[in-house]
């Protein structure tokens, strides 16, 4: 079995910063993680290939640093490591950035299963992975909570929703991004870490995955962003006190002082 885990380095920080000017995030300074809602797609990939044998390989888009977080899921278990980096791919929204890697993937070649995460922490538009599936035009299931089984060419798999969990299968090649009760990710092995540590990572560029120019970086974005700003600390509460009139009152003086 050929798996694939489509994987993104976010910055390792909840106090998230934007360049006024660019409209972008400030990254720099920032340490950076594999995005954790990924971890549980590694972990559910290695499971996998530990049931049904087979390869795992791990991609992402992103800058050459982020060689390190292939690094890190190879040691976790994947057994290769893509870097697609170029700087033709800066300023890629969500639809150029499932698009670049959708022409990676094509050009690995034959895979059984692509898992991610549901979404990105810096973005949280959960839009890359089932973009990924419609640019291969392969089936997509969102939000698996369990792999049941992988047999004669289908996948039965447990998909959450709010009221509980559907029972889907689905043919495979397909698409499925996973969330956090899945799995529990484990903690890499002494010999995962040294196998890591000499791991070649193979580096894609533009020009290597023939996508083309007019699809990839800010050129090949539709989306737009006409403002962005961090909004303003809310003003502390104020306790009123005072019987149930008294405090009528002063709630309506309140209100009224908002409203002119």
């Amino acid at each position: 079995m050929n798996i694939i885990v489509c994987i993104k380095q976010v910055p390792n920080t909840t106090d998230v910063k934007i360049d006024p000017v660019k409209n972008t995030l400030i990254r720099e300074g920032v340490e950076s993680i594999i995005n954790p809602f990924d971890t549980y797609a590694i972990e559910e990939a290695v499971r996998l290939k530990e049931r049904f044998t087979g390869k795992v390989t791990v991609i992402t888009m992103g800058p050459p640093q982020a060689e390190s977080a292939l690094k890190e899921a190879i040691s976790l278990g994947c057994d290769e490591g893509i870097l697609v980096s170029d700087r033709k791919f800066a300023g890629s929204d969500t639809w150029a950035t499932s698009y670049t890697l959708a022409c990676a993937i094509k050009k690995i070649g034959a895979f059984d299963i692509i898992l991610c995460g549901k979404q990105a922490s810096d973005g949280d538009t959960a839009q890359v992975g089932p973009g990924i599936s419609t640019h291969l035009n392969v089936p997509q299931v969102t939000y698996i909570k369990k792999i049941e089984d992988i047999k004669d060419g289908k996948a039965r798999v447990e998909r959450m929703t709010e009221e509980g969990y559907d029972i889907v299968e689905t043919p495979i090649p397909c698409l499925f991004t996973v969330v956090k009760e899945i799995n529990t990710p484990r903690l890499p092995s002494l010999k995962g870490m040294m196998r890591a540590k000499s791991a070649k990572i193979i580096q894609w560029t533009a020009s290597d995955i023939n996508c083309e120019p007019k699809n990839i970086g800010l050129d090949g974005s539709p989306t737009r962003v006409v403002k962005i700003f961090t909004p303003a600390p809310r003003k502390g509460g104020q306790m009123l006190k005072g019987d149930a009139a008294e405090l009528a009152q002063k709630v309506g003086a309140l209100l009224k002082d908002i409203i002119i």
